[in-house]
């Protein structure tokens, strides 16, 4: 059951809806204009706002769904569930079909963590917010989100293993950002 639910965590997070999206109704590949990233951020800069908002939430949706299952199958394992929701955001990261070579994570996690620990997406959501209102930097706000995350969630998560992957998915976001975090500290990231 385990394998299964973490083999089913991983294909949800590895459709890749950015890109098909915008190959359905844009005619381009989103891997091959803007940042060439296959998250809402590029797709909002390639396709427009509605498509990116679209992909935004197609991608928490394949986070959040399996996770749910999980702990609907098996709500005493909280390891399970975890190991699930980890599987759902290296799918994203790490889609099979696009050759390993996803996005970068945020949005697959935030979907995970409502599930998980809603008053840490929750939180998570309004700083991500709060900083792109007055920054209008994406990945600025993603790591301050992240961040947020791990702190709320160390407070308020009904399992030390919920704080854990919460941890782990920052960790996971700093590489994933590992070029934006560059960019930020030469004042060279793009701005909406």
């Amino acid at each position: 059951m385990t394998l299964a639910l973490v083999l089913l965590g991983y294909l949800a997070g590895s459709i890749p809806f950015g890109v098909l999206l915008t190959r359905w109704f844009r005619g381009v590949d989103v891997r091959q204009s803007g940042s060439g990233n296959i998250g809402a951020t590029n797709v909002t800069r390639v396709a427009g706002k509605k498509l990116g908002a679209v992909v935004l939430v197609l991608d928490a949706v394949k986070g959040a769904l399996p996770v749910a299952l999980a702990m609907r199958l098996v709500p005493e394992l909280p390891g399970v569930h975890v190991l699930v929701a980890l599987a759902a955001v290296l799918g994203h990261v790490f889609p099979v079909w696009l050759r390993l070579h996803g996005g970068k994570g945020v949005a697959t996690a935030l979907g995970v963590l409502v599930v998980l620990v809603p008053q840490a997406a929750l939180a998570a959501g309004l700083v991500f917010i709060a900083i792109f209102a007055v920054w209008r930097v994406s990945s600025l706000g993603s790591l301050a989100a992240g961040a947020t995350a791990v702190g709320t969630s160390a407070l308020t998560a009904r399992a030390p293993e919920y704080a854990g992957l919460s941890a782990v998915l920052f960790a996971l976001m700093l590489w994933t950002h590992r070029s934006n975090i560059h960019r930020l500290m030469r004042r060279t990231e793009r701005r909406f």
